[in-house]
């Protein structure tokens, strides 16, 4: 099915080319003009617009993505809030998209397939809305260059000419705004799925809906605590024993359940996007993600093999990010630390916290401060290096004030 985008770029092309057919500069000016402001004004708006209401569409529990409850029942919620109660024009149109034009009676009727195949479609269309701004930018892009080879091969040079070009350019403003906008879209489709991100993070580190399992049974695997049940929540915990941190190892771990229900959140929308929006919206979910943790791990204390096991889960977490972008450039630690600031933070936590002794902190700082790769404060490092068992909070206090000063 052509994409709205499809449908509006070749008008405006078909109709400046043939004003530059005429020879004539100034009506090749004026259509150069109509269509810089027929995309950059009125598409943009209508393409900004559908990518915001893609973002509500999209909201997990309530929309096309599976909440806490599950896929069947934020499809049939997004069903009757929306699509059942008859919005019209455009914003009736998008929210029919995961229903198929079928009232309420026919989808409570659905089978779990047929639902599972509608809410795939109306993602799919929702993801659509999304694309069609990175589309119109790359296309945009393209048409410049084209124009511009038009007015070598067919102008003089000349004043009038000169001025034809400058009209010409103005399409890549054109470029700019629509990339801002893809930007900004997707910010806020990172900011409406953050409530879901966060909840997943409290479920996994044992926040919420849970009690607290002491660290024998570290991380909640019925084989490590020898139950049959199986355990709904784990509190994050990193005052590990040797035993305790032995058991850890045999486990898949909270950071690895975690992953699973991001997976399974964001994987149909990786499905559908451009692999550019794709890596953007990982980024911005892998931002949230980080400052959760790093919240939770505020409140654990740390032994020196709790924090080989915060090392290995840090570490899990970026594997888990670095296997999923599409981008080459953020293959690496480095450049997907400085693509999410949250996660560089959560990766220098890890490094402070693995220091051998005291007296390496402020190497360790000194060291990453040179490569730009820290903006940890020293507060943050005397509170961070205080929830080490074995490090003395007076001895911490004065080594950092020393540097301080």
């Amino acid at each position: 099915q052509p994409t709205l985008a499809g449908e509006s770029l070749p008008p405006p092309r078909r109709s400046t080319l043939r004003a530059f057919a005429t020879g004539h500069t100034g009506t090749a000016s004026a259509a150069a003009n109509v269509c810089v402001d027929v995309l950059g004004r009125v598409l943009l708006e209508v393409l900004a617009r559908r990518a915001e209401l893609g973002a509500s569409l999209l909201r997990p529990g309530e929309g096309l993505l599976a909440g806490q409850s599950g896929l069947g029942h934020a499809a049939l919620s997004f069903a009757k809030s929306t699509a059942g109660k008859g919005f019209r024009g455009v914003q009736g149109a998008a929210a029919r998209a995961g229903a198929g034009g079928k009232v309420l009676g026919e989808i409570n009727d659905e089978t779990e397939e047929q639902m599972r195949m509608r809410t795939s479609i109306g993602v799919a269309r929702a993801a659509a809305n999304f694309n069609d701004l990175e589309v119109v930018a790359e296309y945009t892009k393209r048409l410049e260059g084209n124009f511009l080879k038009e007015i070598d091969a067919g102008y003089p040079r000349g004043h009038d000419t000169e001025q034809l070009r400058m009209c010409i350019k103005g399409l890549g403003g054109v470029v700019e705004s629509f990339s801002n906008a893809s930007e900004r879209a997707i910010e806020r489709l990172v900011s409406t799925m953050l409530p879901r991100v966060r909840q997943i993070v409290n479920e996994a580190v044992g926040n919420e809906g849970g009690s607290a399992i002491p660290a024998a049974s570290f991380m909640g695997s019925p084989v490590l605590s020898g139950a049959t049940s199986t355990v709904s929540s784990t509190r994050l915990d990193y005052d590990l024993d040797d035993r305790a941190f032995e058991l850890a190892q045999l486990s898949e771990g909270y950071v690895g359940r975690m992953c699973s229900s991001l997976d399974e959140l964001i994987e149909p929308l990786g499905a559908h996007f451009l692999p550019k929006l794709s890596d953007a919206l990982l980024i911005g979910i892998l931002g949230g993600v980080s400052t959760r943790l790093e919240a939770a791990i505020r409140k654990s204390k740390f032994t020196p093999l709790g924090a080989i096991s915060l090392d290995s889960d840090v570490r899990y977490l970026m594997n888990f990010a670095k296997d999923r972008l599409d981008s080459p450039e953020l293959k690496s630690n480095v450049t997907l630390c400085k693509a999410c600031l949250p996660l560089a933070r959560l990766n220098q936590i890890s490094l402070l916290l693995n220091v051998d002794d005291l007296e390496d902190v402020l190497d360790l700082i000194s060291v990453s401060k040179r490569k730009g790769n820290w903006d940890l404060k020293l507060d943050d490092a005397k509170t961070l290096l205080s929830l080490r068992v074995d490090f003395e909070g007076s001895k911490v206090n004065d080594l950092l004030q020393m540097d301080d000063e």
